[in-house]
């Protein structure tokens, strides 16, 4: 079992409002302080779970500058009040950084398949 830090668990916390306060804010029909807020503790959040230096070598690598430029853009594109540009180009830039967890995220989603109550195909075994 991992074991998880208690400065980790204020990572998560972190990220979990930032990810709160962006999901709030786009449904506020993209409040700029909320989406602002929420990029700001995501990456706070990001950056104590995974520390500093790991999180600027994530970000920095030469395969990944592209998307770091879209996504830290779209990030100062809200900052300065632009909100619906730089949530798009927020957007971009972070399925360029992240498209390589997508297929393990999408495997741990298919194995979700198999576990009692959540098979939604197999519902007539269980009446």
């Amino acid at each position: 079992m991992v074991s998880i830090t208690e400065t980790q668990k204020i990572g998560v916390g972190l990220t979990s409002f930032g990810l709160f306060f962006l999901l709030f804010g786009v449904l506020l029909y993209f409040d700029s302080v909320l989406l602002a807020f929420g990029n700001v503790l995501f990456l706070a959040g990001l950056a104590i779970i995974i520390g500093l230096r790991r999180t600027a070598s994530f970000f920095f690598q030469k395969q990944k500058l592209r998307g770091s430029t879209f996504f830290l853009g779209g990030i100062a594109l809200v900052l300065f009040r632009w909100p619906v540009i730089g949530m798009a180009v927020e957007s971009y830039g972070f399925v360029l950084l992240f498209r390589s967890f997508f297929p393990v995220v999408f495997g741990f989603l298919s194995s979700l398949m198999n576990i009692p109550y959540f098979n939604v195909g197999n519902m007539s075994s269980m009446v």
